[in-house]
């Protein structure tokens, strides 16, 4: 999606959410083009996105599921040669929000959990078997490699509560990605992304 996009990856997944609510495509669509669209809309306020990208290698993504709607903003700096996750953003539309500092907690989780995984955790298989059988061979994030912040914010509606353990997980794969590209110019299409490239 990012590289259709151009200059502005929220204004055209806006854009085109909103053809989709004017002009939907079939009767039998499973997401909301609105929902899709305020979680966009939320992310692009609260991370500064029009007035604070200068300079910033960020990237975006968003992603449903489980009724519920997520997106990020990751922002990568360049430290002594290294790239260093500054901060992620979140905007969450699962509904109804009933725990609020439970729905923080899985929502950071998985902002962490997801990054690792794209990042370092991979599988390879020799003879249909895996090589990587228990966790002293399966790379797993360190603290040192987490985002030094995260900020979540939730989208207040009456809508009963959806999902969220599943929701956060993805979509920070893919602003991960589009940050990455943005800092050091290579696209990622297979996890793990990098094996050492952020500390």
């Amino acid at each position: 999606m990012a590289e259709a996009a151009g200059k502005d990856p929220i204004q055209f997944r806006l854009d085109l959410l909103k053809r989709a609510q004017e002009n939907p495509v079939g009767s039998n669509n499973d997401y909301d083009a609105a929902r899709y669209a305020g979680v966009l809309e939320q992310v692009r306020e609260k991370s500064g996105w029009d007035t604070n990208s200068e300079g910033k290698n960020r990237g975006v993504a968003a992603y449903f599921c489980h009724n519920s709607y997520v997106a990020n903003v990751v922002d990568i700096a360049n430290k002594d040669g290294e790239q260093v996750i500054e901060k992620v953003y979140a905007s969450v539309d699962c509904g109804i929000v009933v725990n609020p500092d439970a729905a923080v907690n899985m929502t950071e989780g998985s902002i962490v959990d997801g990054i690792g995984h794209a990042m370092y955790s991979g599988l390879t298989f020799s003879e249909g078997y895996p090589e990587q059988n228990n966790f002293d061979m399966y790379r797993l994030i360190r603290h040192g490699e987490a985002p030094k912040e995260i900020e979540v914010h939730f989208v207040e509606n009456n809508i009963d509560p959806t999902g969220l353990g599943e929701p956060p997980y993805p979509p920070v794969m893919g602003a991960l990605a589009n940050a990455l590209y943005k800092a050091n110019g290579e696209r990622y299409y297979h996890q793990p992304f990098v094996k050492n490239s952020i500390g």
